[in-house]
């Protein structure tokens, strides 16, 4: 069983929930090394002063923050931890809202919470109440030197909880080199667009999708291995542009 990754407790109220926080995602990325393409052997990263032209050792190696050109101010480790003040081991829940006012773009990663040590009352107290109400913890996590604000919610009979990005965090779209529409669509390209929709819908079932870039990746990968030099598709042909309203007929021509 995998372990946990952090141990603290949520508190709501007066209300204090021992719990523990497990990773919710795996990454399957598909990761290279850097090698010397001469003789394949691998690229060593080195720290360099760029002062003194010499490799520094990990332990002489500093956290620095640039306040002006080439300037910084030093802080340890200690006195980063010690910014976390009262919430370095806390989650304070400070409200609960309706999980649909949350917009998917706030959240960024998922955890999955424990009952820490003596507290599967209270946790079982916590995941309840926000099921009933149909609510979402809003609070926040000192995690790796940030500050994080977060959700906790219930999730397939235990607690989750996300990682979210603050508000001045977000671009604004408004503020983006996005050409605006040249026209609006008429009312039969609507009807249109919305019955090719509808004829797409479906329940989403993460399980129905693969990364099927991955997977071309690690059979050409192991085709290599075997000595076979594999063939490789030529990049499709842009496509042409095609009138808006024929290409919704022939996308709904299988459909009705």
């Amino acid at each position: 069983m995998a372990r946990s990754i952090w141990n603290g407790t949520i508190t709501f109220g007066l209300a204090a929930v021992p719990i523990k926080v497990h990773s919710a995602t795996e990454d399957k990325g598909v990761h290279f090394h850097q090698v010397h393409a001469k003789d394949g052997a691998r690229v060593k990263q080195v720290r360099i002063c760029s002062k003194e032209g010499k490799e520094v050792p990990y332990k002489q190696v500093a956290k620095g923050y640039e306040v002006r050109g080439g300037e910084y101010v030093m802080l340890d480790q200690e006195e980063i931890d010690a910014a976390a003040g009262e919430h370095s081991k806390v989650i304070v829940l400070d409200e609960f809202v309706q999980a649909e006012q949350i917009d998917p773009v706030f959240y960024d990663r998922g955890y999955y919470l424990g009952a820490g040590n003596d507290g599967q009352d209270a946790y079982r107290l916590l995941h309840d109440a926000l099921e009933r109400s149909e609510r979402v913890g809003i609070g926040r996590w000192v995690f790796h030197n940030r500050e994080y604000l977060v959700a906790v919610r219930p999730l397939d009979g235990v607690l989750a909880l996300h990682t979210m990005r603050f508000g001045d965090e977000l671009i604004d779209a408004d503020s983006l080199d996005i050409p605006k529409p040249s026209r609006r669509p008429n009312r039969r390209e609507i009807e249109m667009a919305s019955k090719l929709v509808d004829s797409l819908h479906a329940r989403f079932d993460p399980s129905s999708f693969r990364d099927a870039y991955r997977d071309r990746v690690l059979d050409l990968i192991k085709a290599k291995a075997r000595g076979e030099e594999p063939d490789l598709p030529e990049a499709p042909e842009p496509q042409e542009d095609q009138d808006l309203m024929s290409a919704l007929e022939a996308s709904l021509g299988g459909r009705s």
